[in-house]
Order: structure tokens, then C-alpha cells, then sequence
């Protein structure tokens, strides 16, 4: 008997018809163009899709060039239930309007016996960050498994532990899950986010601000263990709520990035 963690957000972050979301997910992918080397980490955002879609479809259409991609790790920040360490659940499947997603048996096993991750189903009821990543992965990849995982209170050190036992071949693909700036004007959110994006591309984990990013603590451990891997970043796109569905005056900032392993080019 399988477990199954339904969907928190659906008709709310995201179309709940299956029709009306497959189309929706459809036309942000035939908005954006993408060529260069294959990624082995994104960064990618979680809001509802009328506000930052395009930027998610930005991370995810390299996806469309690598069939060969069968293992998503997606990490993402706890916005509900406070923790320490790094939480997983115990369902394997989770739930879209388009479908079922199988949790990877095998990452599973590895990462409940990583010290610092722990079972906390409670963690991931509400949660939204990794949920809106699902659909743009199921209408651009064919077969693929997911090892999801939610980030309470952690240093860049465990998180990058985690991250270097999941990361695995080039089937697996890493991908964490992250606004930037909340709730600022737009002009300040511009300056804030365009300071967080030079801190990720020098992959300067100590320089990402606590007010810069909900998935703050993740994106520090994929920099720790990107510099430690001499990893490149290429920033595809950076906007906020004020250039697509929202207004200036209380804006949240979104964007994408890919990581390349070393000897990859961006170009």
C-alpha cells in the first residue's frame, strides 16, 4: 500500500484542473528559450505560478535536452513548522493535478542515514516550495523519481553534507527551491536581489543575507559544496512580482540559476 502526500496548493499556487495546469505549464515553456551545457544544480522559485512561472520555466526548459535525468533531489526551506536539521517523509508518492511522482527507494535509504536528516511528516502538510516545482518537472521530463527534502535550522555545512551524499551521477539532478527578497518596494527589492545574485554567482555562501532569500539556508550549503567543487553559475533570469503579476509597491524577488560542474561551460 502506497503512501501518498497530496497536494497542498492546488488551486491556489497553481491551476487544480489538470487541463488548465498542463496548458499553463505549456505556454510559460514556449515563452522562454534555452541553450548551453547541461546543469548539475538549479535554483528555482515557488511562488504561484502568475508571478513567477516564467522564472521557473527559465530553469527548468535545459530539462527538455536531458532525457537522461531520472533523480530530482529538491530541497527547499520550511515555511510552516519550525525544525532543526533536515526533514524527509515517509509517503512515496507525491500527488499533482497531473499525475504521481515516485520517491526514489534508494536516495531514500541514503538520506535517512545521513545524521542530520529525521522523519517529520508534519513538515511537509502544508508546504508549498517543493510542491509547485512538480508540474514543470512532469511536462518536460518522461520517467523520473524525486527525493524531497525541507531545511529547518541548519548551518551551510550540514546542508552541504546532505547534498554531497544525494548527489550522485549525471542522472541526478539537484534543485533548490527559493524566492529572494519579501515585501519590499521594488526598486529596494532590485537592489537586495541583484546583491544576492552576485553572492551566488561568486558562490559566496557567508554573503547571502538572512533577509535575502526564504531558502536562504539551502542555497548557502549548494554554494559551500559548489566552491568546494569549483562549480560555475550562470543567472538566467532575475525579476520580481512587480514585472509580472503584482505591484510595485510590495514585491517578492525570484530567480533562476544553473550550476555547472567543473569543465561544463554556460555558453
Amino acid at each position: 500500500m502506497h503512501k501518498i502526500k497530496n497536494p497542498a496548493v492546488s488551486g491556489a499556487f497553481y491551476p487544480a484542473e489538470p487541463g488548465v495546469l498542463s496548458k499553463m505549464v505549456d505556454e510559460f515553456y514556449e515563452s522562454v528559450e534555452w541553450q548551453g551545457q547541461p546543469p548539475k544544480a538549479i535554483i528555482a522559485p515557488h511562488a504561484g505560478y502568475i508571478y513567477s512561472g516564467i522564472v521557473a520555466a527559465c530553469a527548468y526548459k535545459c530539462l527538455a535536452d536531458m532525457p537522461y535525468i531520472k533523480n530530482i533531489v529538491l530541497i527547499g526551506p520550511s515555511h510552516f513548522l519550525p525544525f532543526s536539521g533536515i526533514a524527509y517523509s515517509d509517503c512515496d508518492i507525491f500527488m499533482t493535478p497531473l499525475g504521481e511522482i515516485s520517491v526514489n527507494e534508494k536516495l531514500f535509504t541514503q538520506t535517512t542515514s545521513i545524521p542530520a536528516t529525521q522523519l517529520i511528516n508534519a513538515a511537509f502538510t502544508r508546504e508549498h516550495c517543493l510542491e509547485v516545482q512538480l508540474p514543470f518537472l512532469q511536462k518536460i521530463l518522461n520517467d523520473f523519481t524525486i527525493m524531497p527534502l525541507l531545511v529547518g535550522a541548519a548551518d551551510k555545512q550540514t546542508v552541504a553534507t546532505v547534498l554531497e551524499n544525494l548527489w550522485g551521477d549525471d542522472q541526478t539532478l539537484i534543485v533548490i527551491s527559493s524566492d529572494l527578497s519579501h515585501y519590499h518596494d521594488y526598486q529596494t527589492a532590485q537592489q537586495m536581489d541583484n546583491a544576492t545574485s552576485q553572492s551566488i554567482e561568486n558562490l559566496d555562501a557567508d554573503d547571502i543575507r538572512d533577509d535575502a532569500a526564504c531558502g536562504r539556508v539551502a542555497i548557502r550549503g549548494l554554494l559551500h559544496l559548489a566552491k568546494q567543487k569549483q562549480m560555475r553559475v550562470q543567472k538566467l533570469i532575475q525579476i520580481n512580482s512587480g514585472d509580472t503579476a503584482g505591484d510595485k509597491n510590495r514585491v517578492v524577488g525570484y530567480g533562476a540559476y544553473h550550476f555547472f560542474a567543473n569543465g561544463a561551460s554556460e555558453s
